[in-house]
């Protein structure tokens, strides 16, 4: 009776020491959701410009100065302020979920933070990214930045009296950058200038931001058409223009000549511990940047295999080199004539997958999906690439296709394995999923890490015969393209940052082992210069995602289900791989029991 009587007595202990320890993780569950919500929302303050790509129209007036001391200052004390708050919390008191939001804004706040001892702002631009370019597509009128109220074109025009300020800092910023010899390479910067000079126009009208203004809303009244109208003929050519053309000479006459003429950010302060900040950052590993040089080398050689195999395939009898200068050459491989050509093409696409999606994925993105050519403005410059649907779903996800003109596109540049990366089941589905998921804390559901979200897009390429494509062993080629082309990058973007690889070793290396025309290979060098590290994160990615898969089908043998796997992979969106291993490795445990 006694020992009854005790053993109720140590149960009864047992589960109020249970319940009050479940009140406590409740309570701490519940703050460190309000806290990750709140650093959510305080952040779209901090880059308003986000927030209007997320479909928060909230802040669309908005341009912060975000290059200026007194915006890098506010931002440190904001990432250092709320990294104390996320390390207060004990990680084995919150959910599985609450877990892996912790693993992930820890990590991302400390990277933050170690970034500012760089300068980075020292380059505020080049012709691959920035807010040169992206204040062009926000003011066109077809990108992101609404225009269907009168509010939203008085937002643009608050907006554009900013633009204005952050120019004349850029230029500060760019000469401290080369009194300290942090400066970008002279072939960057020929391509910058005349970004800025094609928008310097006289006549208002013929401005690429006058677009608004061309598709004024119908039901606007006579006064604010009238209003508006002459409001941006003066901000285009007062405010505008004036800054582009500040822009373009600053960089002519005084940057040009002191830009220089190497290759690599290994040359430049601080340039080689930078360089492994951003591998540690874009790869989301601890991999070496050495240790990626040689899987590159091993990639490129297994692949050169496979390609090989198809010129068995097709007949063709003379050397690898000579199979990738007739797939460039021969007039068959360029048959379009029209742009629309090459878009029906690539809709032709969608149909053909689309009935074995059904076998890969169990969730698919509601949000709305579209192909269109990339603006003219940019797209000398630009690759095809794809713009997330709005979370509302009120603007739907594009994939952009440069095609500045439609007879040089070639065919067997690897279309089918494009639209798997860029459309479907690559951006579009990961990135929309993401965004629907309603139960992701904001933070998460807006996140992009590139290993996660690149590497899902070339992990997708690889489903292509599955998807019942790859058919045509031209189009496998492509395919295969674009593989090695991933696998290159490993080589040379860790060779020009810590090898001294030329920017002209390098196009040479990109040639002899795709079959890539030069203009292309010159635009991907010159890209891997302008943003190092970032080029690694696809091939690194998209390996870790084959390796889970891999260790999961043998693991579970017919357990394993396909669709599953994918729903998993996608479902919480974007994390560091190290998190996402642990996650799929705990899914895989469910399976088994």
């Amino acid at each position: 009776m006694k020992l009854l009587l005790l053993s109720a007595l140590l149960m009864a202990s047992m589960m109020a020491c249970n319940s009050k320890t479940g009140q406590e993780n409740t309570a701490a569950n519940a703050d460190f959701a309000k806290t990750v919500d709140d650093y959510y929302e305080e952040r779209l303050k901090l880059f308003p410009i986000e927030a209007t790509y997320q479909g928060d129209n909230r802040y669309n007036d908005l341009l912060p100065n975000s290059i200026s001391q007194e915006f890098l200052a506010r931002t440190k004390a904001f990432y250092t302020d709320y990294l104390d708050k996320i390390k207060a919390f004990d990680r084995e008191k919150l959910s599985d979920q609450d877990k892996i939001s912790y693993d992930i804004l820890k990590r991302e706040l400390e990277l933050q933070l170690d970034q500012f001892k760089f300068h980075l702002e020292y380059v505020p631009f080049s012709q691959f990214e920035g807010l040169t370019l992206s204040f062009g597509q926000l003011g066109s009128g077809v990108g992101a930045q609404p225009f269907k109220t009168v509010k939203d074109y008085d937002d643009w025009l608050k907006r554009v009296s900013a633009f204005q300020v952050w120019g004349d800092t850029a230029v500060a910023n760019f000469r401290k950058g080369m009194a300290t010899g942090l400066i970008w390479p002279k072939s960057l910067v020929v391509k910058m200038i005349p970004q800025m000079t094609d928008l310097v126009v006289t006549d208002p009208t013929q401005s690429l931001f006058y677009g608004p203004i061309k598709n004024l809303p119908k039901d606007f009244s006579e006064a604010d058409k009238n209003r508006l109208t002459a409001a941006y003929k003066k901000a285009i050519l007062e405010q505008i223009v004036p800054t582009y053309k500040k822009l373009g000479d600053f960089l002519q006459q005084e940057y040009l000549p002191k830009a220089r003429t190497t290759s690599g950010i290994d040359v430049v302060p601080q340039g080689p511990d930078l360089y492994k900040e951003l591998v540690k950052t874009w790869t989301t590993t601890d991999k070496t940047p050495e240790e990626i040089y040689q899987t590159g080398l091993k990639e490129v050689a297994r692949i050169r295999g496979e390609m090989e195999k198809v010129k068995m395939q097709v007949g063709f009898s003379g050397s690898l080199n000579d199979f990738f200068t007739h797939l460039k050459t021969d007039p068959k491989f360029y048959p379009y004539k029209q742009p629309k050509d090459v878009l029906a093409a690539f809709n032709t696409i969608l149909v053909r997958i689309e009935p074995n999606l059904a076998k890969m994925f169990t969730q698919t993105p509601k949000s709305k999906f579209e192909i269109r050519q990339t603006e003219k403005f940019r797209e000398a410059s630009a690759s095809a690439e794809y713009n997330p649907a709005s979370a509302d779903g009120s603007r739907p996800g594009i994939f952009y296709v440069p095609i500045p003109d439609a007879a040089k596109f070639n065919v067997t540049s690897g279309m089918e394995s494009l639209f798997l990366h860029e459309a479907i089941p690559g951006h579009h589905y990961q990135v929309s999923l993401q965004q629907e998921n309603t139960d992701l804390p904001k933070f998460r559901r807006f996140a992009w890490y590139g290993a996660y979200g690149e590497g899902w897009a070339l992990y997708c390429e690889s489903l292509g015969k599955e998807l019942g494509i790859y058919t045509d062993p031209y189009q496998y080629m492509g395919a295969l393209s674009d593989e090695i082309h991933r696998a290159i990058r490993l080589v040379v973007d860790v060779a020009i940052h810590t090898k001294q690889m030329t920017r002209e070793e390098a196009i040479k290396y990109m040639m002899d082992n795709e079959p890539i025309a030069e203009q292309g290979a010159v635009a991907e060098i010159e890209r891997y210069m302008a943003i190092p590290a970032q080029a690694l994160s696809y091939k690194i990615g998209a390996l870790k995602i084959r390796e889970l898969r891999a260790k999961y089908e043998k693991q579970l043998g017919d357990q394993f289900n396909l669709a599953a796997f994918h729903d998993e992979f996608l479902k919480d969106g974007c994390m560091p791989l190290d998190v996402l291993e642990h996650k799929m490795d705990a899914w895989a445990d469910r399976q088994k029991k």
